[in-house]
């Protein structure tokens, strides 16, 4: 008897710094979006493909659900909320804890709104004891209807396979979307940009990385295919904020691009020669016209 191929597209939400891109970068064992301990590391949409035996899995990698503060933010949640009804299965990280905050409710409340299968999934269990974890399912049981609780790590991939289990049971047999090699529908561009942005989110002080955006200008591989030229932007808002970025004497540049250089390597698989420069476009997270300028899908605006 044939084995059923069963496909379908699965959307992972949560407060931002859940680890939700981190959970994904594991799932598909390599790295496509960008991870920082700063809120709002991810702004678009990101689909990576998980493919295996039983079937196929598109992950949506959403912005994190929060109350908006400008029109950045306002697009970043409804592209979050726009997803729960289009997609098979719901993934809502969370963390640890027996307190429900706020950020918490207001995702539980948008959820109870929708008829997708839902999966609690409780992320960093490998920062507590096993027998602390029994409490905070008591905790979150009776917040939704949930189809499955599963405690993970999605630093070190605990319980990664349980996880894709509970996934499979919720998917209907299906086709495969893509090639079974294809790990994500990101143009290298883009990913690109994004590895730059990781970068100075990690490095720079908490105040700027949420008024930074990352344009690639050119990107072209030399005639004997041994080294890709790449020159980027940074833009800012504030003049201010341009010097921080640039650094003593180019420093703090010099260690993003650094930084950005060794990654954008591993995933093209080649040298890179990596040139960034910095640009002041105030007030761009409140520009229609420059958000579509750096990437943000002008579909969804």
């Amino acid at each position: 008897m044939k084995k059923m191929y069963k496909s379908g597209f699965v959307t992972l939400i949560g407060r931002p710094n859940v680890g939700k891109s981190t959970l994904m970068n594991q799932i598909i064992g390599q790295k496509i979006a960008i991870t920082s301990n700063k809120p709002q590391t991810t702004r678009n949409r990101i689909q990576t493909v998980y493919s295996e035996e039983r079937g196929q899995v598109v992950f949506l990698d959403t912005p994190g659900i929060h109350k908006a503060k400008n029109r950045l933010g306002e697009y970043m949640v409804m592209v979050a909320e726009r997803t729960l009804n289009e997609v098979d299965v719901i993934l809502w990280l969370v963390e640890p804890t027996k307190f429900i905050g706020a950020g918490e409710s207001h995702i539980a409340e948008t959820l109870k709104k929708v008829h997708t299968p839902v999966i609690l999934v409780i992320n960093k269990m490998d920062t507590i004891k096993k027998e602390e974890i029994l409490p905070v399912m008591e905790t979150y049981k009776d917040v939704c209807q949930f189809a499955e609780i599963v405690p993970v790590s999605a630093i070190n991939g605990e319980n990664k396979q349980a996880l894709m289990d509970a996934v499979f049971k919720y998917l209907e047999e299906g086709p495969q979307f893509f090639e079974e090699d294809t790990i994500t529908d990101q143009p290298e561009r883009q990913i690109v940009s994004e590895l730059i942005r990781e970068k100075a989110l990690r490095l720079l002080s908490d105040e700027i990385p949420h008024g930074i955006a990352v344009s690639i200008d050119s990107m072209k591989e030399r005639k004997n295919g041994n080294i890709m030229d790449i020159d980027a932007t940074i833009i800012c808002e504030r003049n201010s904020h341009k010097g921080i970025i640039i650094g003593k004497g180019g420093a703090m540049l010099k260690s993003i691009g650094t930084a950005a250089r060794r990654e954008i390597e591993n995933l093209l698989d080649q040298k890179v020669n990596l040139q960034i420069w910095v640009k002041v476009k105030k007030d761009w997270r409140d520009s229609e016209m420059m958000m579509k300028n750096y990437g943000y899908n002008a579909r969804e605006l």
